[in-house]
């Protein structure tokens, strides 16, 4: 079985509208509540509670007259909150998200319908109260529908993430196809090798392109008196710019991300520390607008449904400092330096196409190594292991060495 999500936009009535902020200011404050219970055991007993522990609370809260309102929200929106608390405990003991936080209404709000939404033409049934919601669906909702998440955005507009569940699995994984190196940056956004040429495609700069925009916006804004419908009116706008931003770039980034999973079989990229990268303050603005982190979560989905593959080399492997022609490996290249000679071959090197050769490479290598460890019948030279050992990060099917290399360009 596999499952997708498909995400549509929604025009409550103004009757909906008030439902829908009933049920997020309940699920919100069941949140808030259930995370503080938590606390407040574990400080006890020593141990937490667990999903069914939770929704034993909820009997007690509903039939109490300040929290009798709870009974006016549809029950499973509540329980559904209980699992996902559960789960983000969970997800925190097992080291891959950060301790639980308490939810504020003047962020993104949203709900989770477990079950019983179902399509009538152009709109989506909802069980209780909401009821039948006019949607824009672009696209067929032709799997089974499992859960449905309903969020309202800070710019004031409703979504649902319907994910459906289809029979079948994707395709199986394969290496036997066009391997290319993808360097991600500032200057360009990536840079590609495929074992031909060395393409580059240029970073948009979508943030930069509304500074001036938002700035006026603020300012209108900051004028406007705290906690007043002008200023809420304000900060509308403000957050619909931003939503602008954020629509723009991801719509570069799924078109460039559609275009090397189509073309490529095998995709190498460096694991970057975007976090890390962040701290600094110079590059900091730079980096975070150009979503490195999204555009290899849409190339992983892309290719996994293709039956492609994804590899992330190590980020401490020295794919500018290499050299991609003899592999002799210079002691230091600032950022400022864009190309360099190699002092063993004399081969001037462009810093960026250099470090997509690199990642390539040493792809290629990984992918080697995971089958049968012979060298690359393409009769290309598979690169010693320098630096920090690399990662695979997703897990590889063992093919023969021919299988992996024999299509590829170079």
């Amino acid at each position: 079985m596999r499952r997708q999500a498909v995400k549509v936009r929604l025009y409550p009535t103004d009757e909906q509208v008030q439902v829908l902020a009933q049920h997020f200011g309940c699920a919100r404050w069941w949140w808030n509540y259930g995370l503080n219970q938590c606390i407040e055991t574990y400080k006890a007993t020593g141990k937490g509670l667990s999903q069914s522990g939770l929704n034993s609370l909820l009997p007690a809260l509903k039939k109490d007259k300040e929290t009798e309102w709870l009974g006016e929200c549809y029950s499973q929106v509540l329980q559904s909150v209980s699992l996902n608390l559960s789960r983000a405990y969970q997800n925190f003991f097992d080291g891959r998200a950060k301790y639980p936080k308490l939810k504020s209404k003047h962020h993104r709000q949203s709900i989770q319908y477990p079950q019983k939404v179902k399509q009538v033409d152009d709109c989506l049934k909802f069980p209780g109260k909401l009821g039948v919601v006019k949607a824009k669906i672009h696209r067929p909702l032709d799997g089974t529908i499992k859960t449905i998440n309903v969020s309202k955005c800070p710019s004031g507009k409703y979504y649902a993430s319907v994910l459906m569940e289809y029979k079948g699995d994707y395709p199986a994984s394969s290496n036997d196809g066009k391997v290319v190196g993808i360097d991600l940056g500032i200057k360009d956004f990536a840079i590609t090798y495929d074992g031909e040429k060395v393409s580059k495609y240029p970073n948009p700069r979508h943030l930069s392109k509304y500074e001036k925009k938002l700035a006026v916006k603020q300012r209108i804004a900051a004028r406007k008196k705290k906690g007043s419908n002008r200023r809420r009116k304000a900060n509308k706008t403000i957050a619909r710019v931003y939503e602008q931003v954020s629509n723009v770039r991801q719509d570069y980034l799924h078109k460039l991300s559609r275009k090397i999973a189509d073309n490529n079989q095998v995709v190498v990229v460096e694991n970057l520390n975007v976090k890390g990268m962040v701290r600094n303050h110079k590059l900091a603005h730079a980096i975070s607008d150009t979503g490195w982190g999204t555009f290899v979560n849409f190339l992983n989905y892309k290719l996994e449904r293709s039956g492609g593959k994804l590899v992330e080399i190590d980020r401490w492997f020295p794919i500018s400092k290499l050299c991609s022609n003899c592999h002799y490996q210079i002691s230091e290249l600032p950022l400022d330096v864009r190309t360099w000679v190699c002092r063993q071959c004399g081969t001037h090197h462009d810093r960026d196409g250099n470090a997509a050769m690199n990642i390539r490479a040493e792809g290629i290598r990984m992918l080697s190594s995971s089958g049968t460890g012979e060298a690359n019948a393409n009769g290309e030279d598979v690169r010693p292991i320098r630096g920090r050992k690399s990662k695979m990060w997703q897990s590889s099917v063992k093919l023969e060495a021919h299988t992996v290399l024999s299509r590829q360009c170079g």
